[in-house]
């Protein structure tokens, strides 16, 4: 570990200097450089070159690249400098810190979260999705003293990662968004997943949290047992009540003791949970309903989630961020209730199911065979070693010259896979 004395000066550094640059290519003047590692690159080697770019400091953890003290800092793990950088400044904000995980839907849920909650208050919230061992100390270094909430999504694709990374943050209030199966090979199947993901109600019991639990998953409760408060929402037997209206393709969530339902620009009543996190949590916070509402109603997803699109006639829902089979079902039994007479569907392969892997694609596919679709194709991965009736392709690029030589006219399509397939390519 650093010693403290270290990460003292540094602090000292990143006071004068708030901002923090682990890519030279995103440099701007003034940053401090921190040169983590990674399997294909060493950013000690690039330290030197940040400074000529107008750092203000590098961070190095090799003697050998350590080669201007007056203006580096040579540590003996630049990531755990990072974080523990990150921990002292976040120790000095005495704020609410909202932290959010799950296996769907954290992303929207934090954009839901965090667009409600900026309509009121100074706010910071993860960037993206960055929202790993780098993105989260990341995150933290960029709450200015100023801010008044802040909200730090967590992913992870092990157990005690989560751990970790509410140890950096500190949490004061929590939401496990729900529970599924993803990343089951690092999880060590399902339970795990279970286990890793509750981390978050750990910390938050044993630091007088408070945790916002979604009613409708029977499993988040029980887990929630301990926790000094706990607000719940759902669709019933909640704290804030609401639920899905029924629509051609984008949803509406009907609050209990509202005239008129929230109209949102999301894709799907698999989204409905997200949304009422998001009333639920600006409830709490003392947002007036009015900018709840409006915010809510003016938030665009982006960045291929959930997104729907135009193109000519034909209806688009481009939902190719990622995939695993509880989100990858949703998003199928969603686009079998929407009343179109031309339904496509282009769905690319879930990674990182480990020897589960086989027997959740053909899952998927037995659950396509109930519902009669225009058309079904199934891009890389697994679906190549499963038997279904439908067109199999090797990847995005082989759909996309798929579709371009179908001409569709009128037609409801959607496209879905995990990251590493790039599903959005199909376009």
């Amino acid at each position: 570990m650093i010693p403290v004395e270290n990460i003292a000066a540094l602090y000292e550094i990143y006071r004068q200097h708030p901002s923090v640059q682990t890519d030279t290519r995103k440099l701007k003047q003034g940053d401090i450089f921190f040169a983590l590692k990674g399997p294909n690159f060493n950013g000690n080697a690039y330290a030197e070159q940040a400074l000529a770019a107008g750092a203000a400091c590098a961070v190095v953890d090799e003697a050998a690249y350590y080669t201007q003290p007056d203006k580096m800092v040579l540590v003996p793990d630049v990531l755990q400098a990072l974080q523990q950088l990150a921990n002292t400044h976040r120790r000095t904000l005495q704020i609410p810190f909202l932290a959010i995980t799950g296996t769907n839907g954290k992303t929207t849920t934090k954009e839901l979260v965090n667009a409600v909650l900026s309509s009121h208050f100074k706010t910071v919230a993860t960037a993206g999705n960055l929202n790993n061992h780098i993105g989260v100390p990341l995150t933290l270094l960029s709450i200015p003293p100023d801010t008044q909430l802040a909200v730090i999504e967590m992913g992870a694709n092990h157990q005690r990662e989560i751990a970790g990374y509410c140890e950096v943050a500190m949490p004061t209030h929590g939401l496990i968004t729900n529970i599924g199966k993803a990343h089951l090979e690092g999880f060590g199947g399902p339970e795990g997943v279970k286990i890793a993901k509750g981390e978050l109600y750990d910390y938050l019991r044993t630091h007088n949290g408070t945790a916002f639990v979604c009613t409708d998953y029977d499993y988040l409760l029980p887990m929630a047992k301990g926790i000094a408060t706990v607000i719940t929402y759902g669709s019933r037997h909640a704290d804030h009540q609401g639920h899905a209206v029924t629509g051609p393709a984008l949803l509406s969530v009907a609050l209990d003791g509202d005239a008129s339902p929230v109209q949102t620009n999301l894709v799907g009543a698999y989204n409905t949970p997200n949304v009422l996190a998001a009333v639920t949590i600006g409830r709490y916070f003392g947002v007036p309903e009015a900018s709840i509402r409006a915010a809510l109603e003016a938030y665009m997803p982006s960045n291929n989630r959930s997104q729907v699109m135009q193109q000519g006639t034909n209806t688009i829902i481009m939902d190719a961020y990622n995939a695993n089979p509880s989100s990858m079902r949703a998003a199928i039994e969603n686009f079998a209730g929407i009343d179109a007479p031309k339904k496509v569907l282009l769905l690319g392969g879930m990674m990182e199911l480990g020897e589960d892997s086989i027997r959740e694609h053909q899952a998927l596919v037995d659950l396509l065979q109930q519902t009669h679709w225009h058309a079904v194709v199934l891009v890389g991965g697994d679906f190549s070693k499963v038997k279904h009736p439908y067109l199999f392709l090797p990847d995005a690029a082989a759909a996309h010259n798929w579709l371009a030589q179908q001409q569709y006219q009128h037609a409801y399509l959607l496209i879905k896979g995990s990251r590493s397939v790039g599903m959005e390519k199909v376009l």
